[in-house]
């Protein structure tokens, strides 16, 4: 399995951060350090959004041989963790995957507002994350299913990237007929849950939407 790191247009800076201090700490909780490949997208500037770009790095990375009729030889599971811009560019990096018989075990897009995640002929997982209540309810109209987060009080924009570990919110949209309320915790929790259900577990088992 890899996970996909799909930075905004920002400073890397914050990329390397997210990743030391909050993805691969979750990693080795759940002592999947050795087996989960982690790999982050380079910060090319507007290049973040697309998805065509983005494929092709996961190609040469992880030595895809595409064949047809629309044929994926590397059977290697993907789970996509894409912020701001580049929650663009990992939407469409995923279809392609998908449509190249690749798998997707789920797509974490953290505060990409405005971006359409309306599944179609999706059949993976969508989380949404958000940095306000607002963002929350205006991007579930642009699709995002079951399982997300949002901050509550609310942080800026980048605090999601630079400090997650900081982020209070809620887990919200649970799957209908859950008695569980929503569940008040930090961001880095969020994903800690996330990861160590799509990492530990079937997707029959898993967080779906």
């Amino acid at each position: 399995m890899s996970i996909i790191i799909c930075p905004g247009i920002h400073s890397p800076q914050l990329t390397e951060n997210f990743v030391s201090t909050c993805i691969k700490p979750i990693l080795a909780r759940i002592g999947q350090e050795e087996s989960v490949e982690l790999l982050v997208i380079p910060n090319q500037g507007v290049l973040n959004l697309s998805g065509i770009h983005i494929f092709q790095f996961l190609c040469e990375r992880l030595k895809v041989e595409l064949s047809f009729p629309w044929g994926n030889q590397n059977t290697t599971p993907l789970i996509f963790i894409g912020f701001s811009a580049g929650v663009v560019g990992a939407m469409m990096a995923a279809l392609n995957w998908q449509i190249w018989g690749g798998t997707i075990k789920a797509l974490i897009a953290i505060d990409g507002w405005g971006v359409p995640l309306i599944p179609l002929s999706v059949n993976f997982p969508i989380h949404r994350i958000s940095h306000d209540y607002f963002t929350h309810w205006s991007s579930k109209m642009l699709g995002g299913g079951h399982n997300n987060f949002y901050a509550d009080p609310a942080v800026e924009h980048l605090e999601m990237w630079r400090s997650p570990q900081t982020v209070q919110g809620w887990w919200v949209d649970l799957p209908i007929g859950e008695s569980r309320p929503d569940q008040c915790l930090s961001l880095t929790q969020f994903l800690y849950l996330l990861l160590h259900d799509y990492t530990k577990n079937s997707p029959e088992n898993g967080l779906r939407n």
